[in-house]
């Protein structure tokens, strides 16, 4: 009888740099996702087996999910609240719960380029999880809602006007610190755009913004820095030049205004490295980041 061959899925530390570097591109909106394969086909000629690595590098949703939504330790559902100056009258989130009467410290969960997708939607669930009322806004409720993949959901976002998309996702922490769940103690984290908008809102919320964790996101704008009274805790990718490079910047700019900040880099890391739906995703550093955030959000939000 012929051995059966079972596929295994690539990881991490089998792919190459400059699909990553490619992948950086398309992820971020640079290159289409038909230049991206064919840019990853053209490595092939050196050898490089890069278009089943790019292939891995999209995202497989089902992949994410380490929260059932049916969890009995939760209770979730989808709102909609008002957004004056945004990109809509109303935005829709999704909100999370811990199990109990309440009231909770809250986190609000913002994501990447491309709207709300599962996988935001499964931190949402952990950080209700961890003790925290959670809201994960999806920035493209005015065009319909995040539509089911990334690529459509990344052209989507692109279109909205930043900063009102900005001004939404103002609207829904400050919705969120008003809940009649909530303390009134209020952290945010987010991821890729949503790390660089936790940065935003920092400067912009002042002290009614008690911590912020930015995912690889980019710097706040330094002349701006002096407003921010939350504490920051600031994860950054290895191998992420494009965010990194803004670092010394903000470092300096931190220490002049003297707000609470730490900053890890974690070794080995591709920027999403967070983002357990594609190869990027590093769970050692995923796990030690996370670990890090909750115990922040613990010490600072109660």
């Amino acid at each position: 009888m012929t051995p059966t061959t079972e596929f295994t899925p690539l990881t991490q530390i089998d792919i190459d740099q400059r699909v990553y570097d490619l992948y950086d591109e398309y992820c971020h909106g640079r290159i289409d996702r038909r230049e991206y394969l064919k840019r990853a086909s053209a490595l092939a000629a050196l050898g490089i087996p890069a278009l089943a690595m790019a292939s891995s590098l999209l995202p497989q949703y089902a992949k994410a999910q380490t929260i059932s939504f049916t969890d009995t330790r939760i209770k979730a559902n989808y709102v909609t609240y008002p957004s004056p100056g945004g990109n809509g009258e109303t935005m829709k989130g999704y909100l999370v719960q811990p199990a109990g009467n309440g009231p909770f410290p809250a986190v609000l969960v913002m994501h990447e380029n491309r709207g709300l997708n599962p996988y935001i939607e499964d931190v949402a669930r952990r950080a209700a999880v961890a003790g925290f009322l959670a809201l994960a806004p999806d920035g493209l409720a005015p065009l319909g809602g995040y539509p089911g993949n990334d690529d459509d959901g990344r052209a989507m976002q692109a279109k909205l006007d930043q900063a009102k998309l900005r001004t939404d996702m103002l609207n829904g922490a400050k919705w969120l610190k008003a809940h009649k769940l909530s303390s009134g103690k209020l952290g945010v984290t987010g991821f890729c755009w949503g790390g660089g908008t936790s940065n935003f809102l920092a400067t912009e919320m002042g002290a009614d913004l008690q911590a912020s964790v930015p995912y690889y996101g980019a710097a706040a704008d330094t002349a701006n820095v002096k407003n921010i009274k939350a504490a920051l805790l600031i994860h950054y990718a290895e191998n992420d030049q494009r965010i990194n490079e803004m670092w010394p910047a903000y470092e300096v700019a931190l220490k002049a205004a003297n707000v609470r900040h730490e900053a890890h880099f974690y070794p080995g890391t591709q920027h999403g490295f967070h983002n357990n739906s594609t190869p990027r995703f590093n769970e050692a550093a995923a796990k030690l980041s996370w670990d890090r955030t909750i115990e922040f959000f613990k010490k600072h939000l109660g």
